[in-house]
């Protein structure tokens, strides 16, 4: 009897010894597993923080709300009458041909200028005459005349804001003068902008006081939004900005697959409208949209 009670003894020590050794080895395995699951919690909150998208650096058109104030609500869209000009072909209405020479885009220029000296006649049957100069900034590889001929073409085609029946356009080299088109370097259009507390960021046009501020980078480049020659882009870019110094304000895209306003800010997006540089089409139609606040 007394060798079976030690055995039994013996027997019920290990039981409970290798019991307290599971137990331990258990808590460890629990601490280990949850030191891993906070190492993993750590490295996701980690990984989320750097790796946040920043917000989108695409350029704005941004403008002095004083100098945009629509003086006159364009009609949305009128009809043609039977007495408007039938729809020109590409012979009849060309659009400006620009050179096709390399012109470099210097950042900053002097902030010194150039006017053409021409002196046009009145284009458009509108009561108000509007006259203007062209300059180009100094340092620059554009002809001041060149450019004048190609701003005058532009203002001159039957597709622009003299189909408004209201104003019409006369560029002049020297007097008086309604607003004048400054084709700028980077730099100096955000000077001049920004002088009135528009952003530019060396990117995109403005329209201020009595100057439309051309970005050289535009004039040459274009946009990525616009597909179309950079004759046509040219045309958006003064459309645009005279649209502005005659009243008008910013449009949106009235529906897809249909023109973009030339009063749109096409260079943020076409959201779904087709890039169109001109207010009118050829018979006379409006081509605009819905007004944005």
């Amino acid at each position: 009897m007394g060798k079976r009670a030690d055995r039994k003894q013996r027997t019920t020590r290990r039981r409970r010894k290798g019991s307290r050794a599971r137990i331990a080895c258990g808590v460890a395995l629990l601490a280990v597993m949850m030191a891993g699951a906070g190492a993993a919690v750590a490295h996701y909150r980690d990984t989320g923080v750097r790796e946040r998208p920043v917000a989108d650096a695409e350029p704005v058109i941004l403008e002095t709300p004083a100098t945009h104030t629509p003086a006159r609500s364009p009609s949305p869209s009128p009809s043609p009458s039977a007495s408007k000009k039938p729809e020109p072909s590409a012979s009849s209405s060309p659009s400006p041909s620009p050179s096709s020479t390399r012109i470099d885009v210097p950042a900053v220029g002097p902030g010194t200028f150039r006017t053409a000296q021409a002196d046009s006649s009145v284009v458009g049957e509108g009561a108000r005459v509007r006259r203007y100069k062209v300059v180009v900034e100094d340092g620059i590889a554009i002809d001041p005349g060149a450019a004048a001929d190609e701003v005058a073409a532009i203002l001159g085609d039957e597709r622009g804001w003299t189909e408004d029946g209201v104003n019409s356009f006369r560029l002049v080299g020297s007097g008086s003068y309604d607003f004048v088109v400054k084709i700028a370097t980077p730099g100096t259009v955000d000077r001049i902008c920004g002088a009135a507390g528009l952003l530019t960021r060396g990117e995109v046009n403005c329209s201020v006081g009595t100057d439309v501020v051309v970005n050289l980078k535009r004039w040459v480049l274009g946009s990525p939004e616009f597909a179309g020659p950079i004759g046509e882009y040219r045309a958006l870019i003064v459309n645009h900005e005279v649209g502005h110094r005659i009243g008008h304000g910013h449009e949106t895209c009235p529906g897809p697959g249909r023109p973009a306003p030339a009063m749109m800010q096409q260079i943020k997006g076409l959201q779904g409208c087709v890039a169109n540089a001109w207010p009118y089409d050829g018979s006379g139609k409006y081509l605009g949209g819905p007004s944005v606040p």
